[in-house]
């Protein structure tokens, strides 16, 4: 075991737990709007009126939350590699 190891999960580590708080907020924020949303489109149909698909300021919403938790999510898979890495490397 050598510094670069230890420097490589410590890094990781971080990574990992700054990813997860990135996505965290902004996915569990998307579902309550795709849940919002599927209950929109379920009443909709049960009217039996035609839903209007036009972009609208919740989904620009969903967009942007989408992407944030992507992002963390990305951060966090970087410090995934930088885990295994350190355990890779000798």
């Amino acid at each position: 075991m050598s510094i670069l190891n230890i420097v490589l999960w410590l890094l990781g580590i971080v990574l990992i737990a700054i990813g997860y708080r990135e996505a965290k907020g902004p996915w569990d924020r998307y579902q309550v709007l795709k849940e919002q949303d599927a209950n929109e489109a379920r009443y909709a149909s049960w009217r039996g009126g035609l839903r209007d698909d036009s972009t609208t300021g919740a989904s620009v919403a969903m967009q942007i939350l989408r992407r944030q938790a992507q992002r963390g999510a990305i951060i966090a898979a970087v410090g995934f590699v930088l885990v295994f890495l350190g355990f890779l490397l000798k």
